[in-house]
């Protein structure tokens, strides 16, 4: 079978070109939570997180407490918080907004005047969110998916799965900073949260036109680039055709012998799906690692009162299933793997994908059409020509697939006829009316 040229946009990418061991792979999120309150007790010059958001909880409580007890023993030191604007300021989904995030923020951070911003990437939550990544600490960048509560950090009984990564390198750092200071925190749109702020509603004309100059914001690398040898290329992206979305598929088509896929929810858009057939017909082998319905951060047991959003975890499965039936021939020859995860009651987040062994994608971006349209994403692509973090890909892959089951069959998949009556009933509504369309176009 002939093979797609060699030549392709992401290896002629510039990079900040980094050192094997400055790469690091944590591999828990109790590990990943420990990491992150030591970085904040030893941070000596800058500290920059952005996250969806910063949860009012145990986990939430004690990184700000540490972040309190940084600003108190360094007072210079330059602490800054990035959360979305809408999601601060409500409670969680299918609860009242009560004492929101945002309320104690302005509690929280009014004795050591640790600012946190809040960003809205929309005028509404449900059509647009912050889901940009990273804490910068000093000189080294901390990636995760993952946002600050209980779940994400493992604080309590219960964890959400998330990939995690520490990447020294100043530039990075650097460039990573600048794109805050440059887009965030002079903008007209942008409010501290830790402070009085005005509504949604009265600011709109001064959203839309901060998503306007998002939708073009680019990183600029800081420091030399070089377009050969292990680097960080930084992405970001907002809106239809933007950067990381073109990137993706550029690594999609990329791919001669193997593509790894995390996705939480299954939900590719149409160009993923086009671009991982002809990876197919290419004889690619492709591992998609999904995590089962009851490992979604949006599944409700039966013990809990039932509400509408418990339904997406069943549509997210009724797509895979859909996908699975397709490609029947593929699952049966060892081609296309796809693995479900599930850990007792915990919950699954990862993200991103490996390319040949040859490139890694770092990201938040769920590879579906609300990331691929609505959100601020952005994601570190690593350029690993020499193989020299094979080892780190390949324990870090082990680990991930250690809790999963593959799939021999798609019949190993529940229908619609089997799921609980509410779920059935809201599911054949949706359909009739093509709300289903609709709802994986916005979640």
């Amino acid at each position: 079978m002939a093979l797609l040229p060699r030549r392709n946009p992401v290896r002629q990418l510039p990079r900040i070109g980094i050192n094997a061991e400055d790469f690091t792979t944590l591999l828990s999120t109790a590990d990943f939570r420990q990491t992150l309150l030591d970085r904040i007790a030893t941070a000596q010059r800058r500290i920059y997180i952005a996250a969806l958001y910063l949860e009012q909880d145990e986990a939430g409580r004690e990184v700000m407490a540490a972040l309190q007890e940084a600003r108190r023993a360094r007072p210079e030191l330059d602490i800054r918080i990035m959360v979305d604007w809408h999601r601060a300021q409500r409670g969680r989904i299918g609860e009242a907004a009560g004492d929101c995030n945002a309320a104690w923020y302005r509690q929280a951070c009014a004795e050591q005047d640790i600012p946190v911003y809040g960003i809205p990437v929309q005028t509404r939550e449900l059509f647009g969110v912050l889901h940009l990544k990273g804490f910068v600490i000093d000189e080294t960048v901390i990636y995760s998916g993952a946002s600050l509560n209980n779940v994400y950090l493992h604080k309590l009984d219960k964890y959400r799965f998330d990939r995690y990564h520490l990447i020294h390198s100043k530039a990075l750092a650097d460039t990573m900073t600048s794109f805050m200071e440059r887009y965030f925190f002079n903008d007209p749109a942008v409010f501290r949260l830790d402070k009085p702020v005005p509504s949604s509603r009265s600011i709109r004309k001064e959203i839309r036109a901060f998503r306007a100059r998002l939708e073009k914001a680019r990183y600029i690398p800081s420091g030399l680039q070089n377009r050969s040898g292990l680097g960080v290329t930084p992405v970001a992206g907002l809106g239809k055709g933007n950067p990381l979305n073109k990137l993706i598929l550029q690594l999609l088509d990329l791919s001669q012998h193997k593509l790894v896929i995390c996705t939480p929810y299954f939900n590719f858009p149409t160009p993923v799906v086009r671009a991982l057939n002809r990876a197919l017909r290419r004889g690619v082998r492709i591992d998609i690692i999904i995590g089962d319905k009851t490992a979604n951060d949006f599944y409700i047991p039966d013990s809990e009162p039932f509400k509408l959003i418990g339904a997406l975890p069943y549509l997210y499965e009724m797509n895979l299933r859909r996908f699975a039936k397709r490609h029947q021939s593929q699952l049966l020859s060892g081609q296309l793997n796809l693995h479900l995860w599930k850990d007792n009651d915990n919950t699954y987040h990862l993200k991103g994908l490996w390319c040949d062994d040859e490139h890694l994608l770092i990201t938040g971006n769920n590879m579906n059409p609300r990331a691929f349209r609505l959100d601020l994403e952005n994601a570190l692509l690593v350029h690993d020509p020499d193989h020299k973090l094979a080892g780190q890909s390949h324990m870090e892959q082990t680990s991930i697939l250690h809790h999963t089951h593959k799939l021999a069959d798609y019949h190993e998949l529940d229908s619609v006829r089997h799921y609980p009556e509410k779920v059935r009933k809201i599911l054949t509504r949706l359909s009739r009316v093509r709300i289903d369309r609709m709802l994986n176009l916005m979640l």
